[in-house]
């Protein structure tokens, strides 16, 4: 993944990028309702972001700890919600998602976490296995598209 930097957002452009990424991926991609892709999360979350060496920004996800993790997970405060990875078209199958999963953990062990969760589109659950992620519970609905609650523990 050459030429590729993952960092935590560090300002107002920084948060900028991320947003662009997820309108274009969720809501222009797979139209999510844009009211549905941003919330009150977004405020308190770690962001992180993948940009290209000329400043392109190709990816994003965020952490979600304390208590919008536990609204997120079932109520475990000491296990961080990972949410909102995207990748642009152009920068998918290249390792850009799986460096923002792997940027995400980090933050999340940073905090002091024992695990974290997502809700995995069911058809990116290969993806989210290969990294150490279990299912768990029943397939259910957000925004319209399948989803499957997964989790990993952090060494």
């Amino acid at each position: 993944m050459t030429g590729v930097t993952i960092r935590v957002a560090r300002d107002p452009e920084d948060l900028a990028a991320c947003f662009a990424v997820r309108k274009d991926v969720f809501v222009a991609e797979q139209q999510v309702p844009e009211e549905l892709e941003y919330d009150a999360y977004d405020a308190g979350a770690v962001h992180v972001l993948a940009v290209r060496e000329d400043g392109v920004p190709l990816g994003t996800g965020r952490l979600l700890t304390g208590a919008a993790a536990a609204a997120k997970n079932g109520g475990d405060a000491g296990v961080g919600a990972l949410g909102r990875l995207a990748v642009t078209g152009a920068a998918r199958g290249a390792g850009v998602g799986a460096a923002l999963v792997r940027a995400i953990e980090d933050a999340a062990r940073a905090c002091g976490l024992a695990a974290v969760d997502l809700h995995a589109q069911t058809h990116a659950l290969g993806f989210y296995e290969r990294l150490g992620y279990e299912a768990y519970g029943p397939e259910f609905p957000d925004a319209g598209i399948p989803h499957q609650a997964m989790r990993k523990a952090l060494h």
